[in-house]
This record gives structure tokens, C-alpha cells and sequence, in this order.
């Protein structure tokens, strides 16, 4: 039976963002611009690219790593939780969590269509992948400890996510802003999964509460880094905002998430590890420590607890595959060869 739970304060609206631009893409598509339709024209008129359209070199290189960058996020992310899918302590959190770790596999293959449609094939996106050309979140080179780390991922990791893409719901590449509305739906369900795991077990035996309590104070600085380097130090963040493919800084993103978890926390009964953390009525959000930046970038640059772990794992798995994408591709060339008996 489940155990009743609260409200998850700040998670409602997100969902609401994610349907309000989901009617702003559909009323977007029945509006026709007056005149040519010039790359500008489409951005000023908060219009969307479509695959079919002019765009500049530099928007569709920066659109392709950003896409392929979430999509590696999203295939390498089913690797912390996938740990513990045997070690589930039920049979029903084992149903949930082979769920949402099937979500985020669909949601790799939402975000490598997306980018395929800029002209980069499949292969080439793995392939970076693979040898390390192209990133993937640093968040993910986090180990799990405990059952508690697959709630507080749910809850910090999903959470943070949401607030970083919801506004990619809007973002002026259509391919992009169409699969972000399922992906954000998704999210939403898996932050609401996570929060209501650390429920339970905060609301549990001491024993439960503290193995709840620890997990949070190793999730949270490695969750409030995913929103990226300052703004002083964002190296794409200008010229992305420029184009409407991303709406909000990584500080005012950042911002947000803080202000959203705070009163979260205090339902759960559990502390954020942040004596720095209190409410400002002069800035009207809370004041928090930032993460440890240098930390960030090592983890980016490989130096993190899990990365050579991941990779390993990863080129594993796709070496073990071989003998699927080459049944797959025998498949295909018979069909195709019937095909044109048929139509000689």
C-alpha cells in the first residue's frame, strides 16, 4: 500500500509549463509568417527551425552537441540506478525502477532522433560517445551507495533535470522543443517517485531516516553542479540565449532549484547540507552555498569516482551488442532484397 505523501511543492507547475508550452508549440505551428521566412525572422517571431529550414553553421553544430550531450546523459544515466534493479527492496519499487530506467533508455532514442534530423547519423553519435569526443552529465559519475541514492536521484538528480529542461520545451528548434514535452512529462513522474521513496524511508526506523539523511548530503552539491559553470564562466550560454534555445541562465536555473527543493526538504523532514542556506526578503529567494566548481570540471574532464567505471561499462555493453545490430542489419538487406523481387 502506498504511504500518503504531501504535495511535492514546485513540481505541479513545472508539469503546467510543460503543457502550456506544449499549446505554445501546437498555436505556433498554425501561425504562417508574413514575407520570406529568414532565420532571423523565425527567432524574432518566436517561431520554430525545422529540420528543412536555412540555420547557421554555428547554430547547428551548438545544437547537435547540446542534443547529443543529453542524449549520452540519458543512455549512460540508466547505469547508477540499473545497479540496484536487483537489489530493489520490493518487488513493486523493483517494477518502478525498471520503468524509469526504461524511460530514460527511450528517452536517449528521442534525443538521438532529434539530432539526427541536423544531418549527424546515429553511428557518428555513438561513436563519440564511445571514445569520449562528446560528454555526457557529470552527475553520472556518482556512485550509489544505497537503495536511498535511487530516491534522492528521483528526487535531486530528476528534479534538477526538470528545472533545467522544462524551458527546453520552448527552445526554437522544433525537432528539440517536440521531444522535450514527452521527455519533461517522464521526468516529472520520476522526481515524484524519487521524493516519495525518500518519503517513506524518512518517515521509517532511525536507521532508515539516517541512511535517507546521507544520501541527500552527498546528492545535493553534485545536483545543484549539473546547471553548469557561472554564468561569468558559461562558455555557449549567450549565444544559445540569443537563438531561444536556452531561455534562463545557469544561475537563475540554479536559483530555482534551490528554491524549490528548500520547502521539499522540510516535508520530507530532512536536512540540505548547507548551514549557508536561509531565506533573503531583499532578493525574495534563498541564499545557498554554490558547489565546488573546480570539483565540476575535474569530474567533466574524467576525474571523477565513476567515469572510467561508466565508459568501461558502456563499451562493454556495445561490444556485447554487436551480434544484434548484425542480425538487425541481415534482416533488413533480406527484406529489402524480397522487396524488389516482388516489384521486378
Amino acid at each position: 500500500m502506498d504511504t500518503p505523501m504531501p504535495g511535492v511543492a514546485g513540481a505541479d507547475s513545472l508539469l503546467g509549463e510543460v503543457e502550456e508550452a506544449e499549446a505554445a508549440l501546437r498555436a505556433a505551428a498554425d501561425r504562417a509568417l508574413d514575407g520570406p521566412a529568414s532565420f532571423d525572422a523565425v527567432i524574432a517571431a518566436d517561431q520554430k527551425i525545422e529540420p528543412r529550414d536555412v540555420m547557421p553553421e554555428a547554430y547547428r553544430a551548438g545544437l547537435i552537441r547540446q542534443i547529443a550531450q543529453h542524449a549520452h546523459s540519458e543512455i549512460i544515466g540508466m547505469q547508477p540506478e540499473g545497479n540496484w534493479i536487483s537489489r530493489a527492496p520490493t518487488l513493486r519499487r523493483k517494477a518502478i525502477l525498471l520503468a524509469k530506467v526504461q524511460d530514460e533508455a527511450g528517452h536517449g532514442l528521442y534525443l538521438y532522433a532529434a539530432a539526427e534530423t541536423l544531418g549527424v547519423s546515429r553511428e557518428e553519435l555513438n561513436e563519440a560517445l564511445l571514445t569520449g569526443k562528446q560528454k555526457y552529465s557529470s552527475i553520472f559519475n556518482y556512485p550509489t551507495l544505497s537503495w536511498a541514492d535511487v530516491g534522492a536521484i528521483g528526487w535531486l538528480v530528476d528534479g534538477a533535470a526538470i528545472v533545467n529542461q522544462v524551458p527546453l520545451c520552448r527552445c526554437s528548434y522544433g525537432p528539440y522543443a517536440r521531444a522535450m514535452i514527452r521527455v519533461c512529462k517522464e521526468e516529472s513522474f520520476h522526481q515524484r517517485q524519487g521524493y516519495q521513496s525518500l518519503y517513506v524511508l524518512a518517515q521509517g526506523t532511525p536507521e532508515q531516516r539516517a541512511m535517507a539523511q546521507d544520501s541527500v548530503d552527498r546528492w545535493w552539491y553534485p545536483s545543484l553542479a549539473m546547471f553548469g559553470p557561472p554564468d561569468a564562466d558559461s562558455t555557449h550560454s549567450a549565444q544559445s540565449m540569443a537563438w531561444k534555445v536556452k531561455r534562463f541562465s545557469n544561475d537563475e536555473l540554479r536559483q530555482r532549484f534551490v528554491d524549490m527543493c528548500v520547502p521539499q526538504a522540510e516535508i520530507l523532514g530532512l536536512t540540505l547540507p548547507d548551514p549557508e542556506l536561509r531565506w533573503n526578503d531583499e532578493r525574495g529567494h534563498y541564499d545557498y552555498t554554490s558547489p565546488d566548481f573546480g570539483e565540476l570540471m575535474r569530474v567533466v574532464k574524467g576525474d571523477g569516482p565513476c567515469n572510467r567505471q561508466r565508459m568501461a561499462h558502456r563499451n562493454r555493453a556495445h561490444a556485447d551488442g554487436a551480434w544484434v545490430r548484425e542480425a538487425s542489419a541481415a534482416y533488413a538487406a533480406k527484406a529489402s532484397n524480397r522487396k524488389e523481387l516482388v516489384d521486378a
